[in-house]
């Protein structure tokens, strides 16, 4: 098979980065872009027709997360909710400490997303302080070295349920004893471990969660924050009274509809999820490995310790970006990390932080798998890897 005039449809092996909308979700939130476009704000039935809608979406993500509705700001987004999670908590303890000597101290790690790595940045400009605790090589963070990295002017800490890149899940149910035992304010960004894995709030220990749609079969552009009540937050987003004065402006009513849908019907099948998922992801390993043997896997080796869907790897001797462009020219979509570093010609901070090489980190590509893929799909796109790999390798600067 060459390379161009390739007419069969596209294997999609990047649901990490997004996915696409569920078809029951989709006709859910068609109402709400016509005959019912009230303002859920207007006292008349059509603006209240909205408002228990957006109720409703409200209670299933509760439901889903074993918190009260009223714990729930439906953001544009998980940035939002994890910039929110980050600023509200940070400048609530600053304007409450009345200007003290000590700067709050946020304790993260240094293989987040970049919505919360940019946002810590941005605070420490501000005169707050960071402590960026490192994984082992396989992408894990030890709850040791979280509680090592406590000061007396911790005001939050803040680590990923699970990895976007590698897949690595982590401690958070171990992590969040730790914090809750100090009275610190633990945040988990969420958003890749919704749909394969569990999100009650108290089992994790989390005072603030984020979540974004788009990632579960949902809409783009609707995330959430869950907090906690009594959890000090300076809420950002100011000039109206939505979301209970904590987040102004005029709800995304569809939107936020498409994602209670959305993570209700996540949470339902989650199991048979997880099990479709990681059958065709270990088949896609066992067929890269015969057909590329040096092919290394990066993120927890034992694959039951990481996402269900994730499969990254590093091919020696090919550069990551041209492999993509191959693959894609054969119909294969895949990514080389996060989707919202796509362009950025940095090894990715991730797999640094895991101690691999720049070369390395430059052969990396990332497969996440999802509803519709198949066993089928899977072996072809085996068939195609390492049709582009030989080509690549053919044309490729690194050595081999």
């Amino acid at each position: 098979m060459g390379l161009t005039n390739n007419s069969a449809p596209t294997i999609y092996l990047d649901h990490a980065a997004t996915t696409p909308v569920d078809a029951d979700v989709l006709s859910g939130m068609l109402p709400y872009f016509t005959e019912h476009f009230g303002n859920p704000s207007s006292i008349y039935e059509m603006g209240q027709d909205a408002r228990a809608a957006l109720d409703e979406g409200r209670l299933q993500c509760a439901k889903v997360l074993g918190c009260h509705p009223a714990e729930i700001i439906f953001t544009s987004g998980a940035t939002e909710s994890d910039n929110l999670a980050l600023r509200g908590v940070a400048w609530a303890k600053r304007l409450s400490s009345g200007g003290g000597a000590a700067r709050p101290h946020i304790v993260s790690t240094a293989i987040e997303h970049h919505a919360v790595l940019h946002t810590m940045a941005a605070l420490e400009r501000q005169g707050f302080e960071a402590t960026y605790v490192l994984p082992d090589e396989q992408g894990v963070v030890d709850p040791s070295a979280i509680e090592a990295a406590i000061r007396p002017e911790t005001c939050l800490i803040s680590v990923m349920y699970a990895n976007n890149e590698v897949g690595a899940i982590q401690p958070i149910p171990e992590i969040g004893r730790l914090a809750g035992e100090r009275g610190i304010p633990f945040h988990t960004d969420a958003v890749q471990a919704a749909g394969s894995l569990a999100l009650d709030v108290d089992t994790l220990g989390v005072d603030l969660l984020s979540l974004s749609a788009h990632k579960l079969y949902g809409p783009k552009g609707v995330g959430l924050l869950y907090v906690r009540r009594g959890t000090q937050v300076e809420f950002q987003q100011v000039g109206g009274g939505q979301e209970q004065g904590r987040r102004a402006g005029t709800e995304n009513v569809p939107g936020n509809v498409g994602f209670g849908l959305a993570l209700a019907r996540a949470e339902l099948w989650r199991d048979a999820y997880a099990q479709h998922c990681s059958l065709l992801r270990d088949r896609l390993w066992e067929g890269l490995l015969a057909a590329v043997p040096n092919a290394r896997v990066n993120g927890p080796r034992d694959l039951a310790l990481r996402l269900p869907n994730n499969l990254n790897i590093s091919i020696p001797g090919v550069e990551g970006e041209t492999l993509l462009l191959s693959l894609d020219m054969l119909g294969i979509a895949a990514s080389a990390g996060s989707a919202c570093t796509t362009g950025n010609t940095e090894p990715s901070h991730v797999l640094k932080a895991m101690g691999l090489s720049d070369e390395d980190c430059r052969s990396a590509i990332r497969f996440s798998v999802g509803r519709s893929n198949s066993a089928e799909q899977i072996d072809i796109a085996v068939s195609r890897l390492a049709e582009s790999v030989e080509r690549a390798r053919a044309f490729s600067a690194l050595p081999g």
